[in-house]
C-alpha cells in the first residue's frame, strides 16, 4: 500500500508502472528468477528511497512494477537504476538466465513507463482542476 512521504519541505506519492522486456524478448522469468527478482527488489528498497508495492508480476518475457519513488529520482534513474541492479543479482543468482541471453544483457533497453494516481484517474484529476 503506498504511503506519502514526508521529507522536510515535501510530501509526495509518486508511484511509476514500469514494464521491462527481457533482451530478445526470451522467456527467461520461471517461478525460480520470479522469486529472485523478489527478493532482489527488497534488497534495492533498504537501500535506495524507492518502495515496491503490491506483486511484482513477470510473465514469461518481461517484468511488471509498481513503485513509489521521491521527487529527486527522474523516470530515467529510476529505470536505469533498477534494470542495473536486477540484472547484475540476476545474472549472480541464476546463472542460467546468463546462459540463454548470450549477450550479457537482462533488458532491452526500451521500457514502458506509466504514471499510477492514488486519488483517482486522469478524467477525474482533469474535471477537479477545470472546476
Amino acid at each position: 500500500m503506498s504511503e506519502y512521504i514526508h521529507k522536510s519541505h515535501n510530501v509526495t506519492i509518486l508511484l511509476y508502472h514500469l514494464v521491462y522486456p527481457a533482451k530478445y524478448r526470451r522467456a527467461v522469468f520461471d517461478d525460480t528468477v520470479d522469486k529472485e527478482i523478489k527478493n532482489i527488489c527488497l534488497d534495492i528498497e533498504s537501500r535506495y528511497q524507492i518502495k515496491f508495492l503490491e506483486e511484482i508480476g513477470t510473465d514469461k518475457d518481461q517484468v511488471h512494477f509498481l513503485v513509489q519513488s521521491v521527487p529527486t529520482y527522474s523516470v530515467t534513474k529510476l529505470v536505469t537504476m533498477i534494470k542495473s541492479l536486477t540484472a547484475r543479482e540476476v545474472f549472480s543468482r541464476c546463472p542460467s538466465v546468463k546462459k540463454q541471453l548470450w549477450g550479457g544483457e537482462l533488458w532491452t533497453d526500451g521500457y514502458f513507463a506509466s504514471t499510477v494516481g492514488k486519488h483517482g484517474d486522469e478524467q477525474m484529476i482533469a474535471n477537479y482542476v477545470k472546476n
